[in-house]
């Protein structure tokens, strides 16, 4: 009698697991299948010229892009940064013409402002030389401000990109610590989830 009612015992036991444990592959399941629906719904077909848009809205309008990708922390950065390689294109430009005047004026016989009372603070060498320094300043200042302006494009486009990318629970590496009951001692390492 006392081996029936263990078997009964057992056999409860067992059945209640295995449903309990179907449940939960059920459950595993239902949410893998709604993360996919959701999935779904995030990237539809119009999506897939969502970095394209990105890049063109920032090359007609610098900070657009990163407007459109909801990156608006980035939108004074850009100007900043446009704006500082404006600002010293236009002081070279400036100081370019300011030393270009002075040795057309001492070519011509003229008084310039680096002549006071008949002295020369500059020479004419030093006058030619500082126009071709503003000159290399200046090219340089279109340089950093056109790549600034590429890279305001560039990061509108990336910034798109990586916005489609899965980054759920699903793949993620996680530290495992796992108490094992046989040896009693606690076991360390690392579980790297990856699911299709």
């Amino acid at each position: 009698m006392k081996n029936r009612f263990n078997f009964f015992l057992f056999f409860f036991v067992f059945t209640v697991s295995v449903v309990s444990a179907q449940q939960d592959s059920l459950a595993v399941e239902s949410e893998k299948e709604s993360k996919k629906e959701l999935k779904e719904k995030d990237y539809e077909p119009y999506d897939a010229l969502a970095p394209s848009k990105a890049a063109f809205y920032s090359a007609v309008l610098p900070g657009l892009g990163q407007a459109y990708n909801g990156s608006y922390w980035k939108i004074p950065i850009v100007y900043g940064a446009l704006g500082t390689g404006v600002y010293f294109y236009l002081d070279n430009d400036k100081q370019y013409d300011r030393y270009r005047d002075a040795y057309k004026n001492r070519l011509a016989g003229r008084p310039d402002e680096f002549t006071v009372n008949g002295v020369r603070r500059i020479s004419t060498d030093g006058l030619i030389r500082a126009q071709e320094i503003y000159q290399k300043n200046k090219e340089i200042s279109i340089l950093v401000t056109v790549g600034i302006y590429i890279l305001n494009i560039v990061d509108a486009n990336v910034q798109a990109h990586l916005r489609q990318f899965n980054v759920d629970e699903d793949l993620s590496v996680k530290p495992n610590l796992d108490f094992d009951a046989l040896s009693g001692k606690t076991n360390y390492g690392l579980t790297l989830n990856y699911n299709f």
